[in-house]
């Protein structure tokens, strides 16, 4: 850091050297740039308001249903695009700009200046455009910005009878060829489809959900073949139960025989004495009541058990058991439960061939998927085109008679073609400043490089970085009054220099300022 500081202190020092030069320079440059500055030529501008009105109420209304042109989007191109070497040329025509121009440089000339002079300006969402242009002279200026405006507003935004008659068959022919292309598509989905009818399933599912229906169809029937063989096999040993303790017992009277009915009232009535025992004694009306009630029962009870033995004795040939009601209950679920595991075991016996057989078309299903996605897929897009190309036919005929029917956009000229006799160009007051700035930069410019080209050495270290040589000793300048007295006037003739400099550049802003077509 302290090294960079001296390095600037030096080239600082030697700068200060050649400040007269400096001075000298900055006056010379500020004088050349000041006349130049003065003697630019004028420049006048002439401009025009135009306003398109796009809003019609067609627009709105047939929104939808009839393909309409992006009129503020085409106006917008329009102004973007109108500035071209054809419409100058038209426009220098027009305006009579042309009449000095004898050879082609000069023609060129002209029309990159004009080009470059022209503006189209938008404020963007009101669809308001300002054209305008700057010349050499006010009617110049007016000329041109009024030929400007005639070429703007007759500009035609094209032709859209013949495009919609082309885009109409343009659509025609896709239309014919995605018809082609749709009937080749059915075909190819019917064919497919009669080639691979006992593949497919009723709900279009895929062949893996079809085995996986088929396989959880095949368990749960599996199930149920397995909970019928359980309840006929407990009903098989209930019936054997009942047969083997008739064997056993064949004497005993009425074996064999029993009366459900009696017994479930018998128990009922049985509990309900037990009941009244604890809350009654034995001589309580409802306890003799219930005691005789039970009595009955017995007693019918042993009367019917009496007449089916005197039947089964009536009919020895007929095996005991027959009588019996729990026997020929258990009976008639034994034989119920055999036809249910019969059914079952023919359902499990069906479901299992058809899962073998989807088993064996699942080899050949991803081809098939695949082959059926591909149609499908094909289908659907030449179905979608298709139906989407009508639906442009139409709008596109919709279009045609609206394009005949109205004006899309309508030119209206909000301000007509005006130049004022003020010049709009160059403006004098801000450049006098880039003029004085350039004089002082050509100074400081001039004395740096005098101090890089000549260099001064200020003290012996930085003679000894210069020259690279062993320094033998320093002799120091002991300044004097009349040295330092000369020193005073050359600083002050140098400040005084530089202020008259900037003083004459402010007096000339000033006086540019208050001058009639000076400033501008």
């Amino acid at each position: 850091m302290h090294d960079l500081i001296t390095h600037i202190t030096t080239v600082l020092r030697g700068m200060w050297k050649y400040r007269r030069l400096g001075v000298l320079v900055a006056w010379l440059v500020a004088a050349i740039a000041t006349t130049a500055v003065l003697f630019l030529p004028n420049r006048y501008e002439a401009s025009a308001r135009v306003y398109v009105d796009t809003q019609t109420i067609l627009r709105p209304l047939m929104s939808g249903l009839a393909v309409q042109p992006n009129v503020e989007q085409q106006v917008t191109m329009l102004s973007r695009t109108l500035i071209s070497r054809p419409t100058v040329e038209k426009l220098i025509r027009m305006a009579d700009l042309d009449l000095g121009a004898r050879t082609k440089e000069q023609r060129d000339e002209l029309i990159d200046k004009v080009t470059q002079s022209l503006a189209i300006r938008s404020t963007g969402r009101d669809n308001l455009y300002t054209l305008s242009y700057r010349g050499d002279s006010p009617d110049q200026a007016l000329r041109v910005v009024q030929a400007l405006m005639t070429i703007f507003v007759e500009s035609s935004l094209g032709d859209s009878k013949s495009d919609s008659e082309s885009a109409r068959r343009f659509v025609e022919e896709q239309i014919k060829n995605y018809e082609a292309k749709l009937t080749e598509a059915e075909a190819r989905l019917k064919d497919f489809r009669l080639r691979n009818l006992d593949m497919q399933s009723q709900n279009g599912g895929d062949m893996a959900s079809r085995m996986g229906e088929l396989q959880n169809t095949l368990s749960q029937a599996r199930l149920e073949l397995r909970e019928a063989e359980s309840a006929r096999e407990a009903a098989r040993r209930q019936l054997d139960a009942v047969r083997s303790g008739q064997r056993t017992s064949p004497g005993l009277a009425g074996a064999g025989f029993a009366t459900p009915e009696l017994d479930s009232r018998l128990e009922a009535q049985k509990r309900n004495l037990d009941t009244l025992l604890q809350r009654y004694t034995e001589q309580h009306p409802d306890v003799v009541n219930t005691r005789k009630l039970i009595a009955e029962l017995e007693a019918q009870k042993a009367r019917e058990i009496a007449e089916m033995q005197r039947a089964a004795a009536a009919n020895p040939g007929q095996p005991v058991t027959d009588g019996n009601p729990a026997v020929m209950e258990l009976s008639r679920i034994y034989s119920s439960a055999e036809v249910q595991v019969a059914s079952l075991r023919a359902r499990v016996a069906e479901y299992e061939a058809r899962a073998a057989r989807a088993r064996e078309q699942m080899k050949a299903a991803p081809q098939m998927e695949a082959e059926l996605a591909q149609l499908n897929r094909d289908y659907e897009i030449h179905r979608k085109n298709y139906e989407d190309l009508v639906a442009r036919r139409e709008s596109i005929n919709i279009s045609g008679e609206l394009g005949g029917a109205s004006s899309l956009a309508d030119f209206r000229v909000i301000d007509p073609p005006r130049a004022e006799n003020k010049p709009v160009a160059p403006n004098r007051v801000l450049l006098m400043p880039v003029a004085l700035l350039a004089a002082l930069g050509a100074g400081l410019g001039v004395t740096f490089l005098m101090s890089q080209v000549r260099p001064v050495f200020f003290d012996a270290q930085a003679l000894r970085s210069a020259v690279d040589l062993p320094m033998l000793g320093v002799v120091t300048l002991v300044k004097n009054e009349e040295v330092r007295r000369r020193e005073a006037r050359s600083l002050r003739r140098f400040l005084l220099a530089l202020g008259a400099l900037v003083v004459v550049f402010v007096a000339g802003m000033v006086a540019l300022s208050y001058l009639p077509g000076l400033g501008r």
